[in-house]
């Protein structure tokens, strides 16, 4: 065995185990975006004094480790907060992929009393739901729903009230898997098939969840829509003529519904984590640090105002929209030189623009490829909403301009911050009423759509 020292606690570690590894058992919050494949590059820590992949490294002695300092992601839940405890009080938490937002919630006062949010901490296991699924495949679902239940119940000792009858809970399919304990693995693989996708109710109890009678889910629609985009429908009101909605959630998948009070049809497109700052080389999470603002006048602003240290989501769109107007960037996404440099230490590579331009180009096609499949123009979109973890400091104008969102839609768009928060908070204020059923919901499968390539591969351009 060795010792695995980690500033003041020691680790016993068996010879070649993984460093990544041992810091998971330990509770150590290291992202692994790539899942620990050795690509991200994200899950460098100090051994021994030398940097090194915490995903690649086997403890062969004794050694000393220093983490990164982390942060937590910024979350804007777009909440109204009182706050007055009343007697007849319940939770909303929404889990999220990348973060954890729970609220408390006063059923007499129909509004919010407090709201945290957190990271997931099943990001030390993988930034999407594909490297989770995959993980739960080989090893079981229990380590993720253990280190998730466990950071619920320290927002839920946070916010300061002894026992409620209710919590109730949106996230996308395989987040409620996990959540619930059921193996996620069958939507892995062809045909994706989920346990469940109606609503399913637990003791708390029964998962580990403390001071909380009943827990109570939103409804999914598919294995890629899930209850997060049921309480974002829940949220908005469905036009009252033959007009449609579109709510489109931003993210490693994102997922797009069309709906009025008469039908819902959706689909979901693979972004992948560029959004999220996977697979950019200075990209990272919205923590301390991260650029989430830039103008053509090279003018930048960073979360919390601290000395930039990276690149998220809304500052990769808008870096992107900055360079293709000045023609830094042209139409096809080539940048003669390789590398442009924001600030010191802060650069975007060639490579990190085509992993946008597929991420780009998956979403817009997916709306477009819906709308075809279902025959409906822009002119007949009433409103167009924009949630997801990003979608608060997102510059619309920008995401238009690098053809992320249609110009057709200019107009139309309306930024929700935490939809599947407030829809949650809304479904239980409103004793469980849902306007639309997901039962009837369509969904629009890209892999086999005619039009989606074809699309896919036009878009790509700028």
């Amino acid at each position: 065995m060795h010792k695995v020292r980690i500033n003041n606690e020691t680790i016993l570690a068996c010879d070649g185990e993984i460093l990544s590894d041992i810091l998971i058992k330990s509770g150590k919050s290291i992202l692994h975006i790539c899942g620990g494949k050795g690509i991200c590059k994200k899950c460098s820590v100090f051994v021994n004094g030398k940097e090194e992949l915490s995903c690649r490294y086997e403890i062969k002695s004794d050694i000393d480790v220093v983490l990164p300092e982390s942060s937590e992601i910024l979350s804007e839940s777009g909440a109204k907060e009182g706050n007055e405890i009343t007697e007849n009080c319940c939770f909303c938490l929404d889990i999220g992929t990348t973060t954890l937002a729970l609220a408390l919630v006063s059923l007499d006062k129909k509004e919010i009393i407090k709201v945290k949010t957190a990271n997931n901490p099943q990001g030390a296991f993988g930034s999407d739901v594909i490297t989770r699924i995959e993980y739960c495949n080989k090893n079981g679902v229990a380590r993720l729903q253990n280190c998730l239940i466990d950071k619920v119940n320290k927002l839920v000792n946070e916010l300061g009230v002894e026992e409620a009858k209710a919590m109730y809970v949106a996230g996308n399919t395989t987040m409620l898997h996990i959540f619930f304990g059921v193996d996620p693995s069958t939507m892995g693989v062809a045909p994706y098939t989920p346990v469940f996708l109606d609503s399913k109710e637990i003791k708390g109890s029964k998962i580990g969840i403390n001071k909380i009678e009943r827990v109570i889910s939103l409804p999914c629609i598919s294995s890629f829509v899930g209850a997060d985009l049921v309480a974002g429908i829940n949220l908005t009101e469905a036009p009252e003529s033959d007009k449609y909605n579109l709510l489109i959630d931003l993210g490693t998948n994102a997922e797009i519904v069309l709906y009025n009070k008469n039908a819902v049809y959706c689909t979901s497109a693979a972004a992948g984590p560029c959004f999220e700052g996977g697979n950019i080389e200075c990209g990272m999470s919205a923590t301390d640090g991260a650029i989430y603002s830039y103008t053509p006048d090279g003018e930048f602003k960073t979360i919390n105002n601290k000395a930039p240290q990276g690149i998220c989501g809304t500052g990769l769109i808008d870096i992107i929209a900055a360079l293709v107007k000045k023609s830094i960037i042209d139409e096809t996404g080539y940048m003669e030189n390789e590398e442009f440099f924001i600030t010191e230490g802060v650069k975007l590579t060639q490579k990190d623009i085509r992993q946008f331009q597929l991420a780009k180009s998956a979403v817009y096609s997916g709306l477009q490829a819906l709308l075809k499949e279902k025959a409906i123009s822009f002119e007949y979109i009433e409103n167009t909403f924009i949630s997801g973890g990003f979608s608060a400091k997102i510059n619309t104008d920008n995401a238009i301009a690098v053809g992320l969102l249609p110009k057709e839609l200019k107009d139309k768009i309306i930024v929700l911050n935490n939809s599947s928060l407030l829809g949650t908070v809304k479904y239980a204020c409103e004793h469980n009423n849902l306007p639309i059923s997901h039962n009837k919901a369509e969904y629009v499968d890209l892999s086999t759509n005619p039009n989606f390539m074809d699309l896919f591969i036009e878009n790509m351009e700028f």
